[in-house]
């Protein structure tokens, strides 16, 4: 099962920067130009049976094809929830991405973040998602190149130093340059019917 992180808006942008400083090689392997934009993304999407279904609690266990079973409890923003029925198939897709720039000078600023949801049509199946994007700038306020190591300050002031696995990932980059950070996630769920087709 995929673990979610749950930090402070500061910790979670300082992480995700020196996330695509120092890992974004694994995804790309061409190294950028300084100061060019860069993503990493990744999806994923499993699709399980429901093998059981409380309508009460609105719990559902459900069986992935290797057999593994595992409860959920949907939400109030799982629309049309009574027309789940045992054996019917839930299909849900997962996004992330993180999309970073490093500007030359500027300050740090407060995280922005932006929700979205969206829910089945009354009389359709049930299907919803939600998508959360959160935008933060935090600006680098050290570096050490022989640890290799980073450091970000926040728009309050707080600094958090991390070490750099690929110190190339440092060429160009100064104190007192911005680091713009954007991560966005998405979940996607949908419920077909169980085959009749035997």
């Amino acid at each position: 099962m995929k673990q979610k992180l749950k930090l402070t808006s500061f910790t979670a942008a300082a992480l995700f920067g020196v996330m695509v400083l120092t890992n974004v090689q694994a995804a790309n392997e061409k190294m950028p130009e300084p100061n060019k934009v860069e993503s990493i993304s990744a999806s994923s999407e499993v699709t399980a049976k429901v093998k059981a279904i409380d309508y009460k609690t609105r719990k559902v266990t459900l069986e992935t094809p290797d057999g593994e079973s595992f409860n959920i409890v949907a939400g109030d923003e799982v629309t049309n929830f009574n027309q789940m029925k045992k054996g019917d198939n839930v299909t849900a897709k997962y996004k992330e991405a993180i999309v970073y720039h490093i500007n030359k000078g500027g300050k740090a600023s407060p995280p922005v973040t932006t929700e979205t949801a969206w829910r089945a049509r009354p009389g359709s199946r049930p299907e919803g998602g939600v998508a959360k994007e959160v935008t933060v700038s935090v600006v680098v306020s050290a570096i050490d190149r022989k640890t290799p190591s980073v450091t970000f300050k926040g728009a309050s002031g707080e600094e958090e130093t991390f070490k750099v696995k690929y110190p190339e990932k440092l060429n160009g980059v100064n104190v007192g340059d911005q680091v713009d950070i954007t991560y966005s996630e998405a979940l996607a769920m949908k419920v077909e019917k169980a085959s009749t087709k035997k």
